[in-house]
């Protein structure tokens, strides 16, 4: 077993769905706009006035026998001794087998450079009165108007044409002692993260105490990313 093992566990009745998680995951990661590492699933079932509303966060499982490792002919996607599942962007050759394994639908692809559009925007939202993305991007010094440099600490700070990206849990905030970014900006806690390994961890009390369950168990990936007190 491994010596650690990193896990979330999402409170379903916790989360109010308002998606700060996602905002900051962008924030954090320079994620292009058309990606979503950390997304979400809404279901709408039944017939008003007795209808089921629910909101699922998503992300990478970082699963323990995780099918894009399985698939990747190069090893680029690896799992690491903390059991995060990583890609490693110099050794990716564009196959997209790592996207076509995962049944969660969480491996982006850059086909084309990434952020294209905003380079290339240089207008004001109001004229006169607000930055264009070009002064931005010259006063900060930075390629991108958001852009985190502590990104690529580990990894590119923005993920080059050709290659996959997703979430990595932040693990250089995780090298740092800190939480993931969408951890820290949930406003409910619902957000429970650390070492599946250790009997002592928030994740592995708040399973002692509820049930858990995971996004497509059939496949049998053994998702490390787990839903409590569903609706």
């Amino acid at each position: 077993m491994a010596k650690k093992q990193y896990s979330m566990v999402i409170d379903l009745h916790a989360c109010v769905g308002c998606t700060a998680c996602d905002i900051a995951c962008k924030r954090e990661n320079n994620v292009p706009a058309e990606f979503a590492w950390s997304n979400h699933i809404i279901q709408t079932e039944g017939t008003f006035p007795d209808v089921k509303y629910r909101h699922i966060p998503t992300m990478c499982n970082h699963c323990t026998d995780a099918p894009c490792v399985a698939n990747c002919p190069t090893t680029a996607m690896h799992k690491t001794e903390d059991g995060l599942t990583m890609l490693d962007a110099e050794k990716c050759i564009g196959c997209r087998a790592c996207q076509l394994a995962c049944p969660y639908g969480v491996i982006y692809f850059n086909e084309h450079e990434p952020h294209q559009p905003l380079p290339t925007d240089k207008e004001a939202v109001i004229p006169g009165c607000t930055a264009t993305i070009e002064e931005v991007r010259e006063k900060t010094g930075t390629p991108l108007p958001y852009y985190n440099p502590a990104r690529a600490e580990t990894i590119p700070g923005i993920r080059p044409k050709g290659v996959a990206e997703k979430c990595t849990l932040c693990d250089h905030r995780l090298a740092k002692g800190d939480v993931p970014a969408c951890v820290e900006a949930c406003p409910a806690g619902a957000r429970i993260f650390g070492d599946l390994n250790d009997p002592q961890s928030a994740p592995r009390k708040a399973l002692n105490k509820h049930a858990p369950s995971v996004l497509r168990p059939e496949k049998g990936t053994q998702p490390n990313v787990l839903y409590i007190r569903d609706f």
